[in-house]
């Protein structure tokens, strides 16, 4: 179980992660210690990458227009 300091600090991390901002090693670390013990956070990790990777859109409403190729 994760406290919400350290969910807040693992989703703020992910958060610039999947935007392609700049992560510290160190911030690097302190997630991967928690994606190794928490399935959960692995989950949120690859979701934050394929996103990076493949510039998913977040919200609904954008995924939407993409695939209508409306936007």
């Amino acid at each position: 179980m994760l406290s919400t300091s350290t969910r807040l600090r693992l989703q703020d991390i992910l958060a610039r992660i999947s935007q392609g901002d700049e992560v510290s090693l160190q911030e690097r670390i302190f997630l991967h210690k928690y994606a190794d013990r928490d399935q959960t956070v692995t989950t949120w990790l690859k979701r934050a990458r394929r996103i990076q990777q493949n510039k998913i859109p977040s919200d609904q409403l954008e995924n939407l227009l993409n695939e209508l190729d409306l936007g």
